[in-house]
């Protein structure tokens, strides 16, 4: 199919049709997971293929981001078996590596160039980006209005899911070591991988 991606398969429901959506080196896919048989096929453009965000299912439709493409939103064919995705829009910001978070109708998203960006996905309005810079990538948990983001210098950021600003709310330097593993949560645990250790830490 296209080829493999650095993009996780995400199961959704969507119109009462369960599928696995998978982003590919050339297309998002919604996958019948019964049969494995493409149920549509929409192009998605990337830069040598390095589609590694997984894509956020939102409402009826598909939130994604690519490095060397763009923003995008896809609303898909509820009326019957498969068909094709429509683009409700899109804009010139580039996801790269992180999976974004959804909070209350609004993505929060890292971007390629290191910086934040907030995006409301009525519209695809960008409400508003960064001037700071973070690391290369972000791994990114959710608790009420709350994000914890861990990149991959062992920094830990606590942010609010405001749209309209950035706040951060705290920072702290977790290990000297590199942390590229998405962060884990389980109840009030936050377990973290570093390069040569896990470690796990209370969030409250």
């Amino acid at each position: 199919m296209n080829g493999s991606a650095f993009s996780s398969p995400v199961f959704a429901e969507i119109g009462g049709m369960p599928q696995l959506i998978v982003q590919t080196r050339l297309e998002l896919t919604g996958v019948a997971p019964a049969t494995g048989k493409p149920l549509w096929r929409q192009p998605v453009k990337a830069f040598r293929g390095m589609n590694i965000l997984t894509p956020v299912v939102h409402e009826d439709g598909f939130f994604t981001s690519t490095y060397g493409g763009r923003t995008s939103l896809f609303k898909a064919n509820t009326g019957g078996e498969g068909g094709d995705l429509t683009l409700a829009w899109d804009n010139k910001l580039q996801g790269y590596m992180s999976t974004p978070v959804v909070i209350d109708g609004h993505a929060y998203l890292h971007l390629r160039n290191t910086r934040f960006a907030c995006v409301d996905l009525a519209s695809g309005e960008v409400t508003w980006t960064t001037t700071d810079r973070f690391g290369k990538y972000m791994s990114m948990v959710v608790q009420g209005d709350k994000i914890l983001a861990l990149d991959q210098k062992g920094e830990l950021f606590l942010f609010r899911a405001n749209p309209a600003k950035f706040e951060k709310l705290d920072e702290r330097k977790l290990t000297d070591n590199e942390t590229w593993a998405h962060l884990a949560v389980v109840g009030h645990e936050l377990f973290v991988r570093e390069l040569n250790a896990i470690a796990a830490y209370e969030w409250r």
